[in-house]
């Protein structure tokens, strides 16, 4: 934060005020999700409005407080995520009343894949899915109806299944070239003796131990608790699981296919969800897995059909973005994002290499926290920080990229209060709730508590940090080196 800077939005006594509406919806989730048990996405909506209000009593100026909020929720971030849900709901719709999960139980249990395997089975295809794509949200969305409901009644844990298809998405989105924060990590990191950012390749290639290591972990972790802790988790009877399994509903998987496909050659999501609608009704409809009222009917005054039904789920959801845009909006006009980075670039930390890495790490986990963990726009808010702070150590810009990307896939992914992911899984898993009667709510401490390859994320970079694994510094000639000796600053310091 420079000396001096104003903005837009003051309170009365103390800047802290600004963090106020946040605090009133972290308590508002404690008591819908524990306390009362009151799933529904519109009360953390009506939560986030009501913690603006209040705090907006607060402003020196309400008008500059709201047109903050305003801003917040009218930004390309929350604009994007709004939109994806409601393309995305009539597929996910779709997919639910075809039957593919049906096709997955009879498959699952056909080769005996049950309980934790099935939860592994899960991690390892939304992680490759994630990495094909470059898009976590995409692969939350396509894997949710696939795999969620087959896996409840194949015997796993309905929390920790939720949790490896979110860790799935999040392998991607740290591993894949095409993704957001891969694009954004690499551009943003630039070379000290050139002209030039990071190459996405070598990112990507400088990455990938780091990737497979916490893989590893998650899957271990999943082998052990997929089935719940102490093995909770029950396999549905013989007689559910015939009436459950269907292999016609394997052919939805073309649709999917043909999302995937398009998704990797167009890199649109919402082209991707367009084709795979298209292709998916064709395909339902010929197949007989849909019928023409599975796409739009009205009856009693009341019209159904996964085009209207799709929408509808994700209505409480896109309540709750906007919501909590609107406080991250004041947060940022507040200056209270700037006087936190501030604070942290001053401390002592710093002084040595690793110090400077565990800025630029703590730098990326608060910027990320602080916008709903986005990680895509943090990246590119935080990025050029981080590329003048690992230049200053003469750090290579490959390991300032992993570094940051590392760590911005890591735990602001499970926070259980700004985390736009933790919300919008449980979002989808209410929507099943409307298709699959077996389903239970999950809540956003369990989720966040299951989502392993997050926390494993944060582990394996957090040795990186402390032992120096894979540190690599920039020569004169722009090459990369081992030794900080050989470094282009090594006669400054």
């Amino acid at each position: 934060m420079e000396e001096g800077k104003t903005y837009p939005v003051e309170f009365r006594g103390t800047w802290l005020w600004a963090i106020f509406p946040l605090a009133i919806f972290a308590v508002a989730c404690v008591m819908f999700f524990i306390v009362w048990e009151a799933y529904a996405m519109v009360n953390l909506a009506a939560a986030a409005f009501f913690g603006l209000i209040v705090t907006s009593l607060l402003a020196k100026d309400m008008g500059a407080f709201w047109k903050a909020a305003l801003r917040g929720m009218s930004s390309e971030l929350c604009a994007v995520l709004a939109l994806i849900l409601l393309v995305v709901g009539p597929f996910g719709n779709m997919m639910a009343r075809a039957g593919v999960a049906q096709g997955f139980v009879w498959l699952g249990s056909y080769i005996g894949m049950t309980g934790p395997l099935f939860v592994v089975f899960v991690f390892i295809a939304c992680s490759i899915v994630a990495t094909a794509t470059g898009t976590s949200l995409g692969t939350v969305f396509t894997g949710f109806p696939i795999f969620y409901p087959a896996g409840i009644l194949l015997g796993a844990d309905p929390v920790f299944l939720a949790g490896a298809i979110l860790s799935g998405a999040m392998f991607g989105d740290k591993l894949s070239p095409i993704s957001d924060s891969t694009i954004a990590a690499a551009t943003t990191q630039r070379y000290a003796t050139k002209n030039e950012s990071a190459d996405i390749g070598g990112v990507v290639a400088s990455r990938i131990k780091y990737s497979l290591v916490a893989a590893a972990g998650t899957i271990i972790l999943y082998l052990t608790f997929g089935a719940g802790i102490g093995g909770g988790a029950v396999v549905a009877g013989p007689e559910v699981l015939a009436d459950f399994a269907n292999p016609q509903g394997l052919i939805m998987l073309i649709p999917v296919v043909v999302l995937l496909t398009v998704a990797v050659i167009k890199r649109d999501i919402f082209v991707a969800v367009t084709f795979g609608l298209i292709v998916g009704t064709i395909v339902g409809l010929v197949s007989g897995a849909l019928v023409l009222t599975d796409i739009f009917s009205v009856s009693g005054g009341v019209a159904g059909g996964f085009l209207v039904v799709g929408v509808n789920s994700k209505l409480g959801l896109i309540g709750y973005l906007l919501g909590i845009c609107g406080i991250m909006g004041v947060l940022r006009e507040s200056g209270t994002l700037d006087r936190l980075l501030n604070k942290l670039l001053k401390t002592k930390l710093s002084a040595t290499t690793a110090g400077s890495e565990w800025v630029n790490a703590l730098g990326i986990m608060i910027t990320c926290s602080f916008i709903g963990s986005a990680n895509g726009p943090a990246l590119i808010i935080y990025g050029p920080v981080a590329s003048d702070i690992a230049r200053k150590k003469g750090l290579h810009p490959y390991r300032s990229a992993n570094i940051i990307d590392g760590m911005v896939c890591s735990l602001p992914v499970n926070l259980p209060f700004t985390s736009a992911f933790i919300f919008i899984v449980i979002g989808v898993v209410q929507g099943l709730m409307t298709t699959y009667d077996f389903l239970t709510p999950i809540g956003p401490f369990a989720l966040a508590a299951a989502t392993f390859h997050p926390i494993m994320l944060f582990v394996v970079f957090t040795v990186c940090i402390i032992t120096g694994w894979g540190r690599l510094y920039e020569t004169k000639d722009g090459g990369k080196t081992k030794d900080p000796a050989l470094a282009w600053n090594a006669d400054q310091k």
